[in-house]
């Protein structure tokens, strides 16, 4: 009768999501001891490895490539069919021929995060060193690491100079890393439903979820590979209470009010008796047939890390001084985990800094994961943007 835990579906892809960690069905970038990560924590990573996507062609003179940074529970199959969930690519409302992240225009790359669990090297990878996997051995990473590692992939292609970064949420985080941190080889930038740092809040609800996984038995310190066990009843819950900070209360109320699921009277039992129950059990229970437990720790710490201005003695402005970047910051009336002042905050200092910005608040009710659904408004904001930038940029079929 009660199964808010049970999340039968964790086992469902469990060997197909074992199989992507190491050997991923994506194209991978291997760097072997001679080429290291330094991390912020003081660790050398090497060898480590990144797996990633591409879309599109790169023209002659490798101007038209873009870099799409994937938000928390993303990964690198942007525009295709998960090869574990067999669902459609995350980001195809943004990304395919004719959409603003259009593939006849422009080369489009996107690649899992250091710290992933989807072919880039992370906590669910093997440790070369010991043949076992990382686990909590794994080093603990930042937002910055994401980037540096992305940096030495975009090496790797053979792109000196991208024409865009684009990313949402954590992804948002890495795009505005990425200018700071490379100026020179970013061309433009579009950053949504982000910010620079973490708040307390979003600091307090990461620390929820990573209490739940492992409040779990099943996680066993972070070992439970090693005992066939999978924490699965705890990242579920974790993906339950994040799912909820993605939306808006006008937008659950116009989903599902206070409905009730396939029945007239309530059950008087811990059922899922709202049809609000029953979607957020759905999303605890896909959740975890294709992410790792330790890898959400870890990113989710990443996410808390992150502070652009803690670099600059507190002034945000510094980061981004004599920047050439062209920017687009994107933020929705209705986000309140990354809500619009903190869009306005970086607008401010992308001002001061002089740099090129424009800034759009779209409203919408349908919170944080806007960015992912059919907002028009977004879609042709961005392709604007993307338009301006091309013909500055001097591409060819810009229009």
């Amino acid at each position: 009768m009660m199964n808010v835990q049970s999340f039968p579906g964790a086992a469902l892809h469990s060997e197909e999501r074992a199989r992507e960690v190491d050997h991923p069905s994506s194209p991978v970038a291997r760097f072997g001891v001679d080429q290291p990560l330094r991390l912020d924590c003081g660790v050398d990573l090497a060898p480590f490895q990144i797996a990633y996507q591409t879309y599109g062609r790169l023209n002659a003179d490798r101007s038209n490539a873009i870099l799409i940074f994937h938000a928390l529970t993303g990964d690198q199959h942007v525009a295709n069919i998960h090869p574990v969930t067999g669902k459609a690519g995350w980001w195809e409302t943004m990304v395919g021929p004719g959409r603003p992240l259009d593939t006849d225009r422009y080369f489009i790359i996107c690649s899992n995060v250091i710290g992933g669990c989807m072919g880039s090297t992370g906590p669910a990878s093997t440790n070369p060193a010991t043949g076992k996997l990382w686990g909590l051995d794994f080093p603990l990473i930042t937002i910055p690491d994401m980037v540096r590692a992305q940096a030495m992939l975009i090496d790797r292609l053979g792109i000196e100079t991208l024409f865009c970064v684009v990313g949402g949420s954590m992804g948002g985080m890495q795009a505005l890393q990425c200018t700071a941190a490379y100026p020179d080889r970013v061309f433009s930038a579009l950053a949504v439903a982000c910010s620079t740092r973490h708040s307390a809040q979003n600091i307090a609800f990461h620390e929820l979820g990573r209490q739940a996984v492992m409040a779990d038995p099943d996680w066993r310190g972070g070992r439970y590979f090693e005992h066939g066990a999978d924490p699965h009843r705890g990242l579920g819950v974790a993906r339950m209470a994040a799912h909820i900070t993605y939306l808006s209360d006008a937008a659950l109320h116009r989903k599902f009010g206070r409905r009730m699921q396939d029945r007239d009277l309530p059950t008087f039992s811990f059922d899922a008796d709202f049809q609000v129950e029953s979607y957020l059990r759905y999303q605890g229970s896909s959740f975890v047939e294709r992410f790792d437990a330790n890898s959400y720790l870890y990113l989710t710490r990443a996410m808390d890390y992150f502070d652009i201005a803690a670099d600059h003695k507190g002034v945000l402005a510094e980061a981004f001084r004599d920047i050439k970047t062209r920017f687009c910051v994107v933020s929705f009336t209705s986000d309140w985990l990354f809500p619009t002042a903190e869009a306005r905050a970086i607008v401010h200092a992308l001002n001061a800094s002089s740099a090129r910005v424009s800034f759009a608040e779209i409203e919408t009710d349908k919170g944080h994961d806007a960015f992912l659904l059919d907002v028009p408004e977004f879609f042709e904001i961005s392709r604007a943007f993307l338009h301006s930038a091309g013909l500055a940029r001097g591409l060819s079929r810009a229009r």
